[in-house]
């Protein structure tokens, strides 16, 4: 069990800024869809609920996580090293590689949610959860050498996280549904 540890805390360590770059947007309440409207056939190309507002607000969100993680990274390893993980250090490039992952890949599941003529808020399981998590994944696989336990324990840990996170913001009337 103890060799899941490091791997664990190397784990939310990367998740941090995209957590903070999926979860700020609906606080943003934002009128400007990023599809401007428009129509792929008779669906939307992404729908109301992608924003410009929202995605400037995650993008925000997601490079101040990593400011602060860098910040503090001296700090938050000298703990983790105590349970024998070595947290790489968290740049500027690094977190917007998160982030921006982190926004890409939800945009692009709310463009397959539209193509499959889902609605806004229609629950699409797994997916809902882990869109972000696959986009960060993809933007840093070229730069960031990821372990496949890291790697397992994102894909883990984040759908329950994310539930009790929506459920949250669902009670906070922030989100529309609690997924």
């Amino acid at each position: 069990m103890a060799i899941w540890i490091p791997a664990l805390f190397i784990a939310i360590w990367y998740l941090l800024p995209a957590y903070a770059a999926n979860a700020f947007p609906p606080l943003a309440k934002g009128k400007i869809p990023l599809d401007l409207g428009k129509f792929i056939g008779k669906e939307r190309i992404l729908g109301n609920g992608k924003t410009l507002e929202g995605t400037t607000l995650g993008l925000i969100a997601g490079l101040a996580t990593g400011f602060i993680q860098e910040t503090f990274h001296p700090q938050i390893n000298s703990i983790a090293m105590q349970y024998g993980a070595q947290l790489p250090e968290m740049t500027f490039f690094l977190a917007f590689l998160i982030t921006v992952g982190a926004l890409f890949g939800d945009i692009i599941e709310s463009f397959y949610k539209r193509r499959k003529g889902m609605k806004r808020g229609e629950e699409f399981l797994l997916f809902d959860q882990l869109d972000f998590v696959i986009g960060m994944i993809v933007f840093m696989y070229w730069f960031v050498p990821l372990t496949l336990e890291v790697v397992f324990l994102m894909l883990i840990i984040t759908p329950i996280l994310h539930r009790f996170a929506c459920i949250i913001g669902y009670h906070l009337k922030v989100k529309l549904v609690p997924w």
